[in-house]
């Protein structure tokens, strides 16, 4: 069984490497576990980490306007108040 830092360190890993203009939901960076997802990223403190490109499976933002402005400056389509899911889901 892995760590929690463990799982935390991978969690990290793959939000870092989720590129600029796509997304991912939480589900699709711990399988199984998406709101591990979520503690992660509140705990994380690193101004460099592209926390903004983790959103709800739905296309929905958890941090609102802020997050929107981030990822609609790297190309993200949204339709309405959500992430098109379609066009912008990074996939696996």
């Amino acid at each position: 069984m892995r760590s929690s830092a463990e799982r935390a360190a991978r969690i990290l890993a793959r939000v870092r490497a989720t590129p600029e203009g796509f997304v991912r939901s939480y589900g699709d960076v711990s399988p199984g576990a998406p709101r591990l997802t979520g503690a992660v990223l509140s705990a994380c403190d690193d101004p460099d980490l592209p926390w903004h490109r983790i959103v709800r499976a739905d296309g929905s933002l958890a941090k609102g306007a802020r997050q929107r402005a981030l990822l609609e400056a790297e190309g993200v389509p949204f339709r309405g108040e959500r992430v098109d899911m379609r066009q912008a889901r990074l996939p696996d």
